[in-house]
């Protein structure tokens, strides 16, 4: 038992960006949260911008905050690591971001993580308005959550000129496969499982809990199915 807490204290050492890890923490918060290093960044990851805010709302824990966290299957990261927090980041618990993944919080916008949520690696968040992750909301590697079309666009016909952000509202106990795409207006209910390869754009509450949905648009696949949350240890 001793000898794998040293291993594992060892591990936890040898994989961190001490660097940008201490920089991060002794920036953004008070020295007796920061000295807790609650946020800690796993390998080569680039800080285009920290100067947003970050608020813990959860009791403080080393590591709470793993970017570049290796708790998925693979072992490389490519080094493509990328922050640009501006806005508001608010995080609720645990949460995990993969390895290589990208997160843009823009000025006036607020991103919100519920306890035990992540997205794994190659993943990429853009938060211009409004991203909330529920508890237990799960995303897979080479997934997308884009609360913006980036450009306007306008009606030919008749000139209306369409809203270019919508806010994104993620249910608690998702679990959302890989290379998943989450548009604007996009809303899941609790206990909501997607399908690889899927592209949501809309309000999804309206089929209920317990329901699997799938496919370019997404629809329902199925009812009365789940992850086995009960038997997880994340």
């Amino acid at each position: 038992m001793i000898v794998n807490r040293f291993k594992n204290k060892i591990s936890f050492v040898s994989k961190v960006n001490w660097i940008k890890t201490l920089y991060f923490n002794f920036r953004k918060f008070p020295f007796d949260v920061a000295v807790k290093l609650p946020v800690v960044f796993y390998g080569k990851v680039k800080f285009q911008s920290i100067k947003g805010e970050i608020i813990l709302n959860a009791p403080i824990k080393r590591a709470m905050i793993g970017f570049g966290e290796p708790y998925e299957m693979n072992s490389v990261s490519i080094g493509l690591a990328e922050i640009m927090i501006e806005g508001k980041v608010i995080f609720n618990g645990k949460v995990q971001f993969g390895k290589d993944n990208f997160l843009y919080v823009k000025e006036g916008a607020v991103l919100e993580m519920g306890d035990k949520s992540s997205i794994g690696s190659r993943g990429k968040i853009i938060c211009t308005e409004s991203i909330t992750f529920g508890n237990y909301a799960r995303i897979g590697s080479e997934s997308q959550v884009i609360d913006t079309n980036f450009h306007e666009m306008i009606n030919t016909e008749t000139n209306a000129v369409y809203k270019v952000t919508a806010p994104i509202v993620i249910g608690n106990y998702n679990f959302i496969s890989n290379r998943v795409t989450l548009l604007s207006k996009t809303k899941t209910p609790n206990y909501c499982t997607i399908a690889s390869n899927t592209l949501c754009s809309k309000d999804y509450t309206v089929l209920g809990e317990n329901v699997l949905i799938g496919g370019i648009p997404a629809q329902l696949l199925n009812k009365n199915i789940k992850r086995n949350w009960d038997v997880e240890n994340l």
